[in-house]
């Protein structure tokens, strides 16, 4: 037996470990299988240069969970170890790399740790974090010399023994005796949910104990003349050797990756609405297939959905500054081993690499966006509503990202028909420039809701877009900076000679002073904090009263609401909104003739009312009176 001290100078080393060198301790897991992974594919690799000719036949890794005797272990038929490579790798390189990891941390923050631990090569130590013992038993596949197993066993300390083993089978186990304080990994369930997690595409079979499965018997019938089927135990495999993204396109059919995709989201019925299949090996290697979801109202829901792995081993599903920010709201898997397993999601965003593989990921999107508008633009319309938010927020949130996006990103009119940018602007153009030639462009949030408005700027023979997704008010401030000399008015921001200005402006038949008499009786009404009483002069067929909300504050509101865009202190500000007076309507000059002050205050009430109706803001109580009063008056 030999024995001997880990040739290291700080004797709480493994502490440490145990605290800092994974955020998460399931890790662990992972790390062993990877390793076992490793050994494995190191000896298919071999075997394919005819330096080996053993078994093949099977080479599935086994994890073993025994929680009477509280050990885990994991299992490989790989290439396994002889005493002079447990001594080197085990003892040796990787203790030394955990000595110059101490020193690095004695100078690192703790948010700093995992940045670094992918230069060390500590993935089997990750089972210290864990366990009160580690042993290993090997094999090599070598069968020359004095190859016998090897035994090795260390309790945490800087103590170790290493001798022989009467083991037999090529490759390695490794032996977790759990300690007390992670008794939850002696839970199958638990251990299931890490293995379904982390391992679940990995390229060599992994076995984690058996499942029960009904099977059809052939030839036999039960009593109701349907097949007979018998519960049977078979080895229970959690992970799929062969994932989609790893075949070639060419390959494969819609059904095909239809049936990936509820493979990977198992709760999601909905089908995605089309997908990208990645496969790229220069400058950098990448494979993976995003597939694009309809998007629900909730933004936040629909992150991290995006799986990144490094050589089918899952890394993390949180991809945030790994790809743009606005492709976080796609679904799929993306694949490269270009990609570090051990790091953080802070040192993966500063990686030359990872900025490669972000910036070719958008390329392909914009690719695949720009050929589906021009191959099937009746199908792209169709799917609109359903992508536009991943465009928009593109365009929104990556500045070159909108070079591309320009020639497939449409704007929808209330009519229900579609056009590029370039189409738009030239529909509008003639009859929605204003008499300082800036384009107008005219929006409705909801069609409902502002029906009147709508229909009163189309009777002057202007278009109006519908406008009703999430990102709207943050897609319009962007498009008002790329788009030269154009603005975006909502219908209801103001009266209809003030949406587009042009030279003609009507005469008021109020004259000020009554004017003047109007606004007092008026400004008794309404609440003047919440409301502007303005006099225009309009056409006498436009209502009496109108309610119009400034689109500056209006925006600036909802982009606060929404978050970004530095108006965080708008979110604070009240509602205000204009109660605009149409001095040419025949009921305002009445207004003036009505000698009873209550029912004059009446009327105006009843008006004001009207207005309000029209934008949906009668509710409750007020909606409750203005019912009874106008019943009253028809009765």
């Amino acid at each position: 037996m030999q024995k001997g001290t880990i040739n290291v100078q700080t004797e709480n080393i493994f502490p440490i470990i145990k605290k800092f060198l994974y955020s998460e301790h399931e890790i662990f897991l992972r790390e062993l299988i990877s390793n076992a992974v490793d050994a494995t594919q190191k000896l298919k690799t071999l075997a394919a240069l005819g330096k080996y000719n053993g078994d093949m036949s099977d080479l599935t890794i086994e994890v073993t969970l025994n929680a009477k005797k509280k050990t885990i272990s994991v299992k490989d038929k790989g290439i396994g170890m002889t005493a002079a490579e447990v001594d080197k790798y085990i003892n040796q390189i990787a203790f030394s790399s955990a000595e110059e990891f101490i020193k690095k941390f004695k100078t690192k923050t703790e948010s700093e740790m995992n940045a670094i631990i992918g230069h060390f090569g500590l993935g089997f130590y990750s089972s210290f974090m864990v366990s009160k013992k580690v042993e290993i038993l090997t094999k090599t596949y070598q069968t020359r010399g004095e190859n016998k197993g090897v035994r090795w066993e260390c309790d945490g300390s800087p103590d170790y023994s290493m001798d022989e083993s009467d083991k037999t089978d090529r490759g390695t186990e490794v032996i977790l005796h759990i300690a007390d304080d992670s008794k939850e990994y002696l839970e199958e369930h638990r251990l299931l949910e890490i293995l379904k997690k982390y391992c679940k595409f990995l390229p060599v079979p992994i076995r984690f104990g058996n499942e029960k499965v009904w099977e059809k018997v052939e030839g036999e019938k039960d009593k109701d003349g349907n097949d007979k089927e018998v519960e049977i135990e078979k080895p229970r495999i959690i992970n799929n050797t062969d994932p989609l993204w790893k075949k070639k396109p060419v390959d494969l059919k819609d059904e095909d990756y239809k049936k990936f995709y509820h493979e990977l989201y198992p709760f999601t019925f909905e089908e995605p609405l089309f997908w990208i299949h990645l496969n790229v090996d220069y400058p950098f290697n990448l494979t993976g297939i995003l597939y694009f979801p309809k998007v629900k109202r909730n933004l936040e829901v629909q992150k991290d959905k995006i799986q990144l792995y490094c050589n089918q081993v899952f890394v993390t599903d949180s991809v945030e500054g790994i790809v743009p920010d606005f492709l976080t709201l796609l679904h799929g898997v993306l694949d490269s081993p270009d990609i570090p397993l051990n790091v953080s999601r802070s040192y993966l965003q500063s990686d030359p690499n990872v900025k490669k593989i972000s910036n070719h990921i958008t390329k392909k999107v914009a690719d695949k966006l720009e050929t589906l508008f021009k191959d099937t633009r009746p199908d792209f319309e169709s799917k609109w509503d359903d992508i536009k938010v991943f465009i928009e927020y593109g365009i929104i949130s990556q500045p070159d990202f909108y070079d591309r996006a320009k020639k497939f990103c449409l704007l929808k009119n209330v009519d229900k028909k579609y056009f590029t940018f370039e189409e738009y602007e030239n529909l509008v153009k003639p009859a929605q420039k204003d008499k300082d030639g800036q384009l107008i462009y005219l929006y409705a949030t909801n069609e409902q809701e502002q029906y009147g408005f709508i229909q009163s700027v189309k009777e002057r023979g202007y278009d109006v877009l519908l406008m009703d997704g999430i990102l709207e008010s943050h897609f319009i401030n962007t498009l008002e900076q790329k788009l030269e000399k154009t603005r975006f008015t909502r219908v209801d921001s103001d009266t209809i000679e003030k949406l587009i200005k042009k030279e003609e402006v009507l005469p008021s038949k109020l004259n000020e002073d009554q004017q003047k008499s109007i606004r007092e009786v008026i400004e008794k009404q309404i609440d003047s904090k919440k409301f502007t009483l303005v006099f225009e002069s309009l056409s006498e067929k436009e209502s009496p009263f109108l309610i119009t909300q400034n689109e500056f504050m209006r925006r600036m509101k909802e982009m606060s609401a929404l978050g970004g865009g530095g108006y965080s202190f708008m979110g604070e500000m009240p509602e205000n909104y204009n109660l605009v007076v149409n001095s040419n309507n025949p009921l305002i000059g009445q207004l003036l003739l009505e000698p009873d002050g209550s029912k004059q205050a009446d009327i105006i009430r009843q008006l004001f009312d009207l207005a309000l109706l029209a934008q949906n803001m009668l509710k409750g109580k007020e909606l409750a009176e203005f019912i009874k009063r106008t019943t009253g008056l028809v009765g």
